[in-house]
């Protein structure tokens, strides 16, 4: 079976953001969701490791200024380090997704103690997936729910995620990138 963490290393724009993540001085900061598992997908479908991938996310929280201007300083440092990446990376502060999630999505968003815990927030659960660089130069996997389904390409609902509208939407948009996945009956839309 393909190691994660090996295939999201083989591509090399998650290879640049997590080298690169520290340089951004914020804490618990992670490369999360598509980047990671779809780099996986695509080393099980023997595709180029960028394949299909529209963004990268970066969750990180910092619960100590909640404002717009804060978070904002962060994504234009990202835009920085980032800058020589052919790729649109998305940078959240997720100590403060509360205070706009349900004007956007229509959904109550509760507050989350760290980036860890949005991370297993995802609409699907196997794409509830981080990896953080650690000093040691190696990286630490956060799979709240593991990574059975995601080896097996089960494209689950997620129940802890406040937001239930859309997950067939979004299943669908993943299955037509990677027709071999598989949406179980779940009654959700």
């Amino acid at each position: 079976m393909t190691d994660l963490a090996a295939a999201a290393l083989a591509n090399p724009i998650n290879r640049a953001i997590l080298t690169r993540l520290p340089m951004l001085g914020i804490g618990d900061a992670w490369l999360v969701a598509g980047a990671v598992y779809q780099s996986y997908w695509n080393a099980l479908g023997g595709r180029p490791p960028t394949s299909g991938i529209k963004d990268y996310d970066i969750f990180y929280f910092d619960d100590r200024d909640l404002s717009y201007a804060a978070e904002d300083a962060v994504v234009k440092r990202a835009a920085l380090v980032f800058a020589d990446l052919d790729a649109i990376i998305d940078v959240k502060n997720q100590a403060r997704v509360h205070l706009w999630y349900h004007d956007r999505f229509g959904a109550e968003w509760p507050p989350v103690a760290s980036a860890r815990a949005a991370i297993g927030r995802f609409q699907i659960r196997c794409t509830c997936v981080g990896l953080q660089p650690l000093p040691d130069g190696t990286l630490e996997l956060h799979a709240p729910y593991g990574i059975d389904e995601l080896e097996r390409g089960v494209l689950a609902a997620n129940d802890a995620c406040p937001a239930r509208n859309g997950f067939r939407e979004k299943a669908e948009s993943l299955r037509a990138r990677w027709p071999w996945l598989v949406i179980p009956e779940t009654g959700r839309t």
